[in-house]
């Protein structure tokens, strides 16, 4: 089975909505680990980040029930 950008986001919205908070370093991790490689870079900082289209689809998902807190690098539910 194949693994869109889709898959990944609605595991992050899982995640959010059983926990509460998901971590970006640990959503980093799980994603390479379960869904792979191309769906994280390494950003223009030097940081690890999430593939585009994997946030474009988290966004479209969520639909503004999560918020990124800047400064501990972690969704929440809102």
């Amino acid at each position: 089975m194949e693994v869109t950008p889709q898959a990944v986001a609605q595991w992050m919205v899982d995640e959010i909505q059983f926990k509460g908070t998901l971590q970006q370093s640990d959503a980093i991790d799980y994603v390479r680990t379960h869904f792979g490689e191309q769906f994280v870079f390494v950003n223009e900082n030097g940081n690890a980040s999430l593939e585009k289209e994997v946030k474009k689809a988290f966004r479209k998902l969520h639909n503004g029930r999560v918020a990124w807190d800047r400064d501990g690098f972690f969704w929440a539910w809102t």
